[in-house]
């Protein structure tokens, strides 16, 4: 499976660098292991993001705070670890396993629109405390989150999403890297690619990853003549 370093060298190619980095955490010490270092974060969270994942979507019942909500709201709870996105606050008898594969799978911009609610999604509101610990919100009672969660593990992700952000980190090495209104060309370029091609690419597959296995309960001819 593609390491992070292996993301960052492929992004490096697509922009024409010829240069092979080693280690960005901590950087090696060469310009395009710095400028790897800086926006690989950046890219790859803003791919987890913009769309619902199979391997980055989770969901999980919330830990309930003892602090008082503010006025409007019936219970707080604390945001678990990784939390990238909240998509939507879920009462128990509303989370049913349909509804939870019909969010996997779509723009995360795509999910709620305006105008348009749905049935099981509740409302919340997401503020920081008096510490800066975010919290958030809902006056569901024991609710369930349903998030798109931070996954740095690079095994965990399909091969063409890694192929997707390898393209949208290119965007962003381009400006620093090739410098002028060259890398800023090559920079649009790298993006359209990755609009045009790689990203609906990795999540036309995801899609297909979730699909029921229509051959699951297809018992082959050889052995129903047996039964």
């Amino acid at each position: 499976m593609s390491s992070v370093v292996d993301v960052c060298n492929l992004a490096l190619s697509h922009i024409g660098d010829e240069a092979t980095v080693t280690s960005i955490s901590p950087p090696e010490g060469s310009p395009q292991a710095g400028h790897c270092a800086r926006f690989y974060p950046m890219a790859r969270n803003a791919l987890l993001t913009k769309y619902t994942w199979s391997f980055a979507t989770r969901r999980v019942d919330l830990a309930l705070l003892t602090l008082t909500p503010p006025v409007g709201w019936l219970y707080a709870y604390s945001l678990p670890n990784g939390c990238l996105k909240p998509l939507c606050v879920l009462a128990p008898e509303d989370a049913s396993e349909a509804f939870f594969m019909s969010m996997i799978g779509r723009d995360t911009a795509d999910l709620f629109p305006a105008g348009h609610p749905d049935n099981n999604h509740q409302q919340f509101v997401i503020e920081a405390d008096s510490t800066g610990a975010l919290v958030l919100y809902t006056n569901i009672e024991n609710a369930i989150l349903v998030y798109i969660h931070e996954t740095s593990d690079t095994t965990r992700w399909t091969p063409l999403a890694i192929l997707a952000l390898a393209r949208l980190l290119a965007s962003y090495l381009a400006g620093p890297i090739i410098k002028g209104t060259e890398g800023m060309a090559v920079a649009k370029g790298q993006l359209q690619a990755f609009m045009a091609a790689e990203y609906p690419q990795a999540t036309s597959d995801d899609g297909q990853r979730r699909q029921q296995n229509v051959y699951a309960d297809v018992v082959a001819s050889s052995v129903s003549a047996r039964l």
